[in-house]
């Protein structure tokens, strides 16, 4: 990422003594991460508020201001940085303080630009990591979400929606504490990992005292040369009956919620699915074939010949015999009759020490208008879903995602303003 010049909240140099003075303490606890840099930084006299503009001269740049956050209907990236927090802040002041902080900054990053500007004062930490320098924007989205624990835990509970609560128990879960919940989300998609990485990290790093990362899971998608969907580690490819992202009144029925506070927000999904590969990778291609309900190298449902043939799960050979199975993943999301926008990502994350086998999966996002999309199609997947034998859910998470942000505005302002 390199510096611009243009459009910077922040254009003074912090002397060492300037910092000492403000912080009343000695050169071994200069570090600033007790109250944030963003409580230093108004210490100093800088507005961390001042709104920063989207830049029109950056490659590669995903535009943050808009009737909708981006990273939803944004096309989806190669990598993903997810990060769900724990909130430190005891009051909703503090709150609405850490979002109208956040703003700009996720702003600053989208314009593939540094956090801060670069002081040659090296006594002091500096105002970003650094290990986007020299990157450009990358396709660079942040989408941020609030969980439904956050609301009980600062009282605001009579403004949770009745939509934001704790999915239900679903077949094959076998969830880890340590990958489930969380008071707020940060997703961060690009098309490089650093920039993802560094955008979360930064974030968090402002943010310091005020939030902590309860858990994190990077993710990746590759691309046919041509342009296509993305295949899973399983080989399939993932996502054909996605809702279109140009499509502005199938998506208000699929993912823009449209009341309340909330309107022109969305509910984001996230589950990480553990694939077991071994037992794949040992499957032979009909049963691959008959799991998925389509065909591996063509993704076409079973009976069909092309990726996006539409299809009829009750449709018979003149046998009497299903022609896509009827325990198939495809055969029984289709029939529950729900749609939802999905936006997965793959990880790999070395190997279980317990088994030695990949600790590898799904990173499943998905955005919809009503959490019950998402739970009817689980709920009818059930048990029946072949694809159980060869996954586990291990980690899972809701969150309602604010609506977009116009310039002048901060995030989640809607939610503020109802209080």
């Amino acid at each position: 990422m390199t510096a611009s010049n243009e459009e910077k909240w922040m254009n003074k140099k912090i002397s060492r003594r300037d910092m000492l003075k403000l912080t009343g303490i000695g050169v071994a606890g200069v570090a600033i991460g007790a109250s944030g840099l963003g409580g230093v930084m108004k210490a100093m006299g800088y507005d961390v508020f001042e709104p920063v503009a989207d830049s029109t001269t950056a490659s590669n740049k995903v535009n943050f201001y808009g009737n909708h956050q981006s990273g939803i209907v944004t096309p989806v990236q190669t990598n993903i940085y997810f990060a769900s927090l724990n909130v430190l802040v005891t009051s909703k002041k503090e709150l609405q303080e850490l979002f109208q902080q956040w703003t700009p900054l996720v702003v600053r990053l989208m314009n593939g630009e540094l956090m801060a500007d670069i002081s040659s004062n090296t006594r002091v930490p500096t105002g970003d990591t650094g290990e986007a320098e020299g990157l450009d924007a990358a396709n660079l989205s942040i989408t941020i979400g609030v969980g439904a624990s956050l609301f009980d835990k600062l009282g605001m509970q009579h403004l949770k929606p009745a939509e934001l609560k704790d999915l239900p128990h679903f077949p094959k879960d076998q969830l880890l504490k340590e990958y489930t919940g969380g008071d707020l989300c940060i997703q961060a998609c690009a098309d490089d990992p650093q920039v993802a990485f560094h955008a979360v990290r930064n974030l968090v790093r402002a943010a310091s005292g005020k939030v902590e990362i309860k858990w994190s899971q990077s993710g990746f998608n590759s691309f046919p040369a041509g342009g296509g969907t993305p295949r899973n580690l399983f080989a399939f490819k993932d996502g054909t009956v996605n809702p279109s992202i140009t499509d502005e009144k199938d998506l208000k029925k699929v993912v823009w919620v449209d009341k309340g506070w909330l309107k022109g927000g969305s509910y984001l999904v996230a589950r990480k699915v553990q694939m077991h590969l071994e037992t794949w990778d040992r499957t032979s291609l009909k049963d691959q074939e008959a799991t998925f309900g389509r065909y591996r190298d063509s993704g076409a449902p079973m009976g069909k010949t092309k990726e996006f043939d539409d299809f009829d799960v009750e449709a018979k050979d003149d046998k009497g015999n299903y022609i896509m199975p009827d325990t198939s993943h495809v055969h029984l999301a289709r029939k529950s009759g729900a749609r939802i926008l999905r936006r997965s990502y793959s990880y790999a994350s070395g190997v279980m020490s317990n088994t030695g086998t990949h600790d590898a999966g799904l990173i499943f996002i998905s955005f919809q208008k009503d959490p019950a999309q998402f739970t009817t199609i689980q709920n009818s997947l059930g048990r029946m879903d072949k694809m159980n034998e060869y996954i586990t859910h291990r980690g899972s998470a809701m969150f309602a995602c604010f609506p977009g942000v116009q310039k002048g505005s901060y995030l989640g302002e809607a939610l503020f303003n109802a209080l």
